[in-house]
């Protein structure tokens, strides 16, 4: 099994061959506040992308789908890339026409600054929805963007694309080429994403950008991404959202090997990849359930005995959205009931006396059935920075982990605010 090493202060720069920056342009009021990013590679490479399924999708995510060759389908989206920008503070979202327009002149802007087509260019926007992008911040932005970019600008990308975020979200590993094929080499992957709100991805996440120094062909790439987000970024929800302008997407250098064939599907190094993307993704996604907005808990819900992945997955799905279960938590009260009524309208098939359910370790349900359990050591345990919720259901062997918060009075107030 490959041993990953966390990078300290890793993020979408880790992996050699890029370079990124964040700044003020001017789509946002308060000049202290980043609002564009950019990511650059040294030369065109392999990218893959996974975007919102929301039929109310922003501009950027038709255009980046154009790029990525999948014709706005939804099919598998991959091709080559050399930068990747986005803006926060404005999503360019339902604009029609005007706002494709400004998308693809987003993507001409950068083109042009970095020396590439229009297509090796992709553009994300997160922020209010309706609202028509200016393009001014674009024409005096990205050139200096460009102009700031360095390996040590990941940090100051990731902090650009925050909206609600309280803090930035930043992740990278490192594993050893040897014995894979590829001795002496070092491999990395590393990332930065956001989301506090509106979150609970149909395809991806809010915004992520993911890169690699690892050699690889882009189908491969556009394979090993999907696989990731199924387990990471598709296992979050804050809200039940889904939002307009959802964007992962990951770029790979091959820096790290230059002239080395393409990792192949099937080999040990595909695994190891396969395997680093996870762990990158699955970090991103756990620190934006976190984060999410007036959240104090992380909560990690596990269902296992499923007669089925789907219903594992419903189960877990429908118990993490639960106002019900979501304001509990937030009040420290171990109300299991409202977690066994979650399971019980998911649609999962099980039977109530087959049901377990344990919070935070303690048994709390057996059999479908209430088990006493001491109310002030459950105070006591409700202190803990994430909290776990497991249940079985009796009916099966599949399992899944989703990845929530609390609901607090902070919630409403940020989202009732929002647009001023």
């Amino acid at each position: 099994m490959t041993v990953f090493t966390q990078i300290e202060g890793g993020g979408v720069t880790s992996a050699l061959g890029f370079k990124a920056a964040g700044i003020h342009a001017g789509f946002r009021k308060e000049p202290e506040r980043r609002d564009l990013a950019l990511v650059v590679a040294d030369e065109p490479c392999a990218a893959a992308g996974t975007f919102t399924k929301n039929i109310f999708c922003s501009a950027p995510v038709i255009i980046s789908r154009e790029h990525l060759s999948d014709g706005g389908t939804g099919a598998p989206s991959y091709g080559t890339a050399r930068a990747v920008v986005v803006n926060s503070g404005i999503a360019n979202a339902a604009t029609g026409v005007p706002g494709l327009e400004h998308a693809r002149e987003m993507a001409r802007i950068t083109a042009d600054a970095v020396g590439c087509t229009d297509e090796e260019v992709l553009v994300a926007s997160t922020g209010v929805i309706g609202q028509h992008l200016p393009l001014d911040p674009f024409k005096t932005g990205v050139p200096q963007a460009l102009a700031e970019a360095s390996r040590e600008g990941g940090a100051s990308a990731a902090r650009a694309i925050m909206t609600t975020d309280t803090h930035p979200k930043e992740y990278a590993v490192s594993f050893s080429g040897d014995e894979l094929g590829f001795d002496g080499v070092t491999f990395t992957v590393g990332g930065m994403s956001k989301g506090s709100g509106m979150i609970m991805p149909n395809m991806a996440t809010m915004i992520a950008i993911v890169t690699t120094d690892a050699p690889i062909a882009a189908a491969h790439l556009s394979q090993i991404l999907r696989d990731a987000v199924g387990v990471s970024f598709n296992k979050i929800t804050v809200d039940s959202d889904t939002s307009t302008n959802d964007t992962c997407v990951t770029l790979a250098s091959g820096a790290a090997a230059p002239g080395a064939a393409p990792i192949e599907p099937g080999t040990p190094a595909y695994r190891a990849l396969a395997a680093a993307y996870k762990e990158v993704c699955t970090n991103l996604a756990r620190m934006m359930a976190a984060d999410g907005e007036g959240a104090t808990r992380l909560v990690t819900v596990h269902v296992a005995g499923a007669a089925t992945d789907a219903d594992a997955d419903a189960a877990a799905r429908t118990i993490a959205n639960s106002p019900l279960v979501k304001t509990a938590i937030y009040g420290h009260d171990a109300n299991w009931g409202r977690i066994a009524a979650a399971a019980g309208r998911s649609g999962a098939a099980f039977r109530q006396e087959d049901v377990s359910i344990d919070i935070m370790g303690m048994p709390v349900c057996r059999g479908g059935l209430t088990v006493a359990f001491d109310e002030d050591e459950a105070l006591r345990r409700f202190e803990a920075p994430e909290i776990a919720i497991d249940v079985n259901l009796g009916a099966g062997t599949c399992e899944t982990t989703m990845w929530t918060c609390d609901f607090s009075h902070d919630y409403v107030t940020i989202n009732g605010d929002y647009r001023t």
